[in-house]
């Protein structure tokens, strides 16, 4: 069965859905699944074959963000503007300075 957004329709960011993931294997599958046939973007988003925005997005990136220090929040942050797939390692190091 093909999906079809109808005559005229396109997708536009102004919605997007967002899958929260609690492991890298979890992240792995979504970004691999979503994105097959669509398009990749920074910082976890990607579009799917027909057009529509996705946020694979580990559930460690809010527990990092939201630890209560300014500074290692920033580094996580940077780390994952630096990225198209967000990887956990990768954004658990930025936490520590490493």
């Amino acid at each position: 069965m093909a999906l079809s957004r109808g005559p005229g329709f396109e997708f536009s960011e102004a919605i997007s859905l967002l899958v929260d993931c609690r492991t890298q294997a979890e992240v792995d599958h979504f970004w691999e699944r979503i994105g097959a046939g669509g398009e990749t973007g920074r910082c976890g988003w990607l579009k799917d074959r027909f057009g529509l925005s996705w946020q694979v997005v580990p559930s460690a990136l809010g527990e990092l963000m939201q630890s209560g220090d300014a500074e290692k929040a920033k580094r996580v942050r940077q780390a994952m503007l630096r990225v198209t797939k967000l990887e956990i390692a990768g954004l658990e190091a930025a936490y520590r300075g490493a």
